[in-house]
């Protein structure tokens, strides 16, 4: 079977459909903000016109960009960077401070593995907030009446209902470090996957006990309800290793995998 969405060994990609199963609309649309790339597929209800399809694609990209506007460190006016510079105080916005309390939340729920304040120049939650925006994108679809579609960015996807062809979401998961095993296909109706390492680079997370960028090569994969928190738990796991797998399964639905690389070595 021909998969809906491809995870892993590169950017998110997505299959073009012409015609959806239901009689609706296919629409896939793809969107560049200052930290990620984003794909988005929706299946529109039958009696959904082409206008009102549009403005949804334009409500869901709204909301992308709108929350990289207020929450990426890469932008000298957010909130986030301001606060890094110490110009605000971390209680000075609502906003600000519910996301902080997420990241406190995941700081506790790991042991200390994920702590978006251990990265260099101060707080930094993006490992969250990207997740974060998928699912407020996706809630946004859901708000104009799509109730079939798939939000998916490099290794991390939100997806429910039915993909164009009538049938669950297939989606091939590919070997970060091996290109030419075959993907791990899964069939998804609801839910989410946040991955860390797909890219099969090393150093971009931190380990926040030692300070230090984490030199092992692996992949992290979990799976679960809300792709925040699955985002927030497989950076922790990429940093925490075999150690991290005490965590899982959750009470709450998420369940984990780590994928050593046998060629990686862990420093002193």
């Amino acid at each position: 079977m021909r998969p809906d969405l491809r995870l892993g060994g590169g950017p998110a990609s997505t299959s073009a459909h012409s015609a959806a199963a239901n009689g609706g609309l296919v629409a896939h649309h793809s969107v560049q903000t200052s930290t990620a790339g984003f794909t988005l597929t929706m299946v529109s209800p039958p009696s959904m016109s082409r206008r009102a399809l549009a403005a949804t694609i334009a409500d869901a990209v709204g909301e992308l960009r709108a929350i990289d506007v207020a929450y990426s460190p890469l932008r000298e006016s957010s909130l986030v960077a301001r606060l890094r510079r110490g110009e605000i105080a971390p209680d000075a916005y609502a906003p600000l401070a519910d996301l902080i309390a997420r990241c406190d939340a995941m700081r506790a729920a790991t042991d200390g593995w994920f702590d978006a304040w251990s990265a260099p120049g101060g707080f930094d939650p993006s490992a969250l907030v990207k997740g974060w925006a998928m699912e407020r994108a996706a809630a946004r679809v859901r708000a104009a009446g799509i109730n079939d579609y798939a939000v998916a960015s490099g290794g991390d996807l939100t997806v429910r209902g039915n993909a164009p062809h009538g049938g669950p979401w297939r989606v091939a998961v590919h070997h970060p470090y091996e290109g030419r095993r075959k993907p791990v296909l899964l069939e998804l109706t609801s839910g989410a996957i946040g991955t860390s390492g797909v890219t099969g680079r090393a150093g971009h997370v931190i380990d926040p006990h030692r300070a230090s960028p984490v030199d092992e090569l692996r992949a992290a994969t979990v799976m679960g309800p809300d792709l925040a928190v699955a985002d927030a738990y497989a950076t922790a796991l990429y940093a925490a290793g075999d150690a991290g797998l005490a965590w899982f399964p959750t009470p709450d639905g998420y369940t984990a995998s780590l994928l050593p690389s046998p060629t990686a070595t862990r420093g002193a």
